[in-house]
């Protein structure tokens, strides 16, 4: 491998270590430490006072009616303060949800077509921790959650078009008001309708009060096999109304003000997420508090407070949807909303290459998911279409090896000539270079066209939900590592276990290097033993990344090892090469003007060195 050949792959190796060690980074940039864990559960508390606003009711005070409705400890829901807890049923072919009547809300959710990784259901949400709920007056200095009363449930009904939809009304000691909860469940869909339908209580809030606040409480519980894999995936993200995606990452705790309207917001765990939608009108603000839990089943908690514009009519409705499903990059497109944002295809530094997953890799994948069920077998021939992609340019690399190698004696020559004269060397050998036509970036430039690709998919294959529990030769699950032998104790930088996808990643990486060092500068050190440094010190950064990652890497270092010795072997005319060399040397040279100042540059820098000497 020529001296450009090693630099390009060099550059290549920093590169992709650097992004994976920003994108750590990035994954807490947006955190931000606000208190302690016990006090996250006070912030999620009402945050408006109805005394605070009684003076300045635009509606004038109260009736004695009203102002008798509200006395008492549960005002005018002292009718709802008590009741027993009776649970219903929307189901579909996908998902199964259970509601209760007390709050008259989601108590759990399963999803049928998926597992933990233990094998069990997977319940993307149980617990009373989850909580989707209204704030409204008991009295004048008391604001109640609808979650701690109980609900009047209607029946679950089956509609047109197998639609299901079950309503529960929150009555009031007045007749004319009360607050309800409408829920549908279409058939196939991970998407449920949720209505907030208020009659009345306008009487009962202050006069300007133009919102409602939604209490929206989630905990995610581990579903797969690294907790701490999962935790780094665990997420909050947004959309604002001028179309502008966010997102932070959960931490020990962590606050979020959003005070700009917004249109979703998703809950996100690394393969499946929750996300409220607004549908016609969107949400005025949103206050997010979140927390990691010190529990080895709880991945986070989040808090949210979001505001939904109410305009105080006798009769109010605000239609939203609650989405409780997959990472899948094409069903959360289908939204037409930008929801797919929320899955990692290329950030930071290297957010250009989400178009390289975008139009080439997810069609291709889904095109031979199409007719080919083991996924192991689909990485190879993906790996095969890339290779086949960047296969001029892979050439073009080892045409530039080549060239490199038959010039080697002369450079090294040269080398000898100039001794520690770098400046006359350098200046030498771009003549040399010159007169035999040969292009010194011509091994690096093809390493770094390849870089988007390699990012692209260290991008995509941990993010791809269709590899969870997929399992290939050894790999019980290519959505994670796929450990041989579990360690009793952790090795700094390395970890607690062996994955061998990346010990034959390794071991092709130096194989590799090994093949090419006889092109290499053995007179620099650093040239001539990097290639050997970079896989190790890749080793412990790859050893907990998911199987398919590491078996797509392993895979392209043996198509690399097989192409280079055909290439070079049965393809590549050294000797054409060489005469090829010689005869350029013959040929008149025309210089540029660039050219020319260049080197009368290096000419005056020549002459500077020598009179110094």
């Amino acid at each position: 491998m020529d001296r450009n050949s090693v630099i390009g792959f060099l550059l290549l190796g920093v590169l992709t270590v650097g992004y994976i060690f920003y994108n750590s980074k990035q994954q807490s940039a947006y955190v931000k430490e606000k208190a302690r864990q016990d006090s996250i559960l006070a912030l999620n508390k009402p945050k408006t006072p109805v005394s605070d606003s009684v003076g300045s009711l635009a509606a004038g005070p109260l009736d004695s009616a009203h102002q008798a409705l509200l006395s008492g400890e549960f005002g005018v829901f002292a009718v709802a303060a008590a009741g027993t807890e009776e649970k219903a049923t929307l189901e579909n072919d996908v998902v199964k949800i259970d509601f209760t009547n007390k709050g008259g809300q989601p108590a759990s959710v399963q999803l049928k077509d998926y597992k933990t990784y233990e094998g069990a259901p997977l319940m993307l949400q149980q617990g009373s921790f989850n909580r989707l709920s209204v704030e409204v007056p008991a009295s004048l200095t008391k604001m109640l959650n609808s979650s701690d009363l109980y609900f009047t449930a209607g029946k679950p009904q089956e509609g047109p078009g197998g639609v299901k939809t079950i309503a529960y009304r929150l009555n009031t000691n007045d007749p004319a008001a009360y607050l309800e909860f409408q829920y549908a469940l279409k058939p196939g869909s991970y998407v449920v309708d949720y209505t907030i339908h208020a009659v009345g209580l306008q009487k009962y809030l202050p006069g300007n009060q133009n919102y409602l606040s939604l209490q929206w409480n989630t905990q995610d519980d581990k579903q797969e096999h690294d907790m701490q894999n999962e935790r780094l995936n665990n997420q909050v993200h947004y959309m604002l109304e001028n179309d502008k995606h966010d997102y932070f990452t959960l931490s020990k705790t962590s606050h979020e003000k959003l005070d700009k309207k917004v249109k979703w917001l998703s809950v996100k765990q690394q393969f499946f997420n929750t996300t409220i939608i607004s549908k016609n009108d969107q949400f005025t603000s949103a206050d997010i508090n979140t927390k990691v839990p010190e529990s080895p089943q709880i991945v986070g908690q989040a808090l949210t407070t979001l505001q939904l514009p109410y305009n105080r009519a006798n009769d109010f409705s605000f239609p939203m949807e609650i989405y409780y499903g997959p990472n899948h990059y094409k069903t959360l497109k289908s939204f037409d909303i930008g929801l797919q944002k929320i899955i990692p295809l290329g950030t930071g530094i290297f957010a250009f290459v989400k178009y390289v997953n975008i139009f080439i890799i997810i069609p291709v994948f889904n095109f031979l998911s199409g007719f080919i069920g083991n996924y192991g077998i689909i990485i190879i021939l993906l790996t095969i279409f890339i290779r086949l992609l960047i296969a001029p340019f892979t050439y073009q690399s080892y045409v530039s090896q080549a060239k490199m190698k038959v010039l080697k004696p002369e450079i090294d020559a040269l080398r000898a000539k100039h001794g520690d004269d770098q400046q006359a060397f350098g200046v030498e050998q771009m003549k040399l270079f010159k007169s035999a036509g040969v292009n010194p970036l011509g091994g690096c430039l093809p390493a770094l066209l390849q870089l988007p690709i390699l990012v692209a998919m260290y991008s995509f294959f941990p993010s791809s939900i269709e590899l969870r529990q997929e399992s290939f030769l050894w790999a019980k699950d290519l959505s994670t590592y796929d450990s041989i032998l579990n360690l009793p104790f952790n090795i700094p930088l390395y970890g607690d276990h062996v994955s061998l996808f990346t010990i034959l990643m390794t071991i092709t990486s130096l194989i590799l290097a090994f093949y090419n060092r006889g092109m290499a500068d053995q007179s620099n050190p650093v040239m001539k033993y990097m290639p050997y440094i970079m896989p190790i010190m890749l080793l412990g950064i790859f050893n907990r990344l998911a199987a398919a990652l590491t078996f797509y890497y392993f895979l392209s270092n043996v198509i690399s090892i097989l192409l280079q010795f055909v290439i070079q072997k049965f393809i590549i005319n050294h000797d054409k090469i060489h005469a090829q060399i010689q005869e350029n040397k013959k040929k008149p040279k025309s210089k540029s003007k660039w050219q020319e100042k260049l080197e009368e540059v290096q000419k005056r820098q020549q002459e500077i060195q020598q009179k110094k000497k």
